[in-house]
């Protein structure tokens, strides 16, 4: 029997939560779905999808994200120019197989990456 039929969110913890809500929401296009003790919680972009909730944590990040959020978009100029002006920053850039993967940072400096699938990309 597994655990769960499905994941219901990703929490991320961090310094100020609604903060990084204020940055995700306007990067995803997310609402804000409550705020609870030490979390804020955004409605999942689609249904299906799980949620964000962010974790106000004591402690600061400390290295590289053991777990990161992947996302695939069609403009990759676009989107990081978004995050950029919400705050985030660009970190690096990776190029494999006709796949980009930009990895940025939110205000935290929690890395995600912005992925492009290139013509030639399996799947693509």
């Amino acid at each position: 029997m597994p655990i769960a039929s499905s994941i219901s969110y990703l929490v991320i913890d961090c310094a100020d939560p609604q903060r990084l809500a204020t940055f995700w929401t306007a990067a995803l296009g997310a609402e804000i779905a409550s705020v609870w003790n030490q979390y804020v919680i955004l409605k999942p972009a689609a249904e299906g999808q799980p949620g964000l909730a962010f974790q106000q944590v004591p402690e600061p990040k400390a290295g590289k994200n053991r777990v990161h959020l992947d996302f695939i978009v069609d403009d990759l100029e676009a989107v990081t120019s978004l995050v950029v002006e919400l705050g985030g920053t660009q970190v690096a850039e990776n190029h494999q197989g006709g796949v980009t993967a930009r990895v940025m940072a939110d205000p935290e400096g929690k890395e995600f990456c912005l992925v492009h699938l290139g013509s030639s990309a399996p799947g693509a």
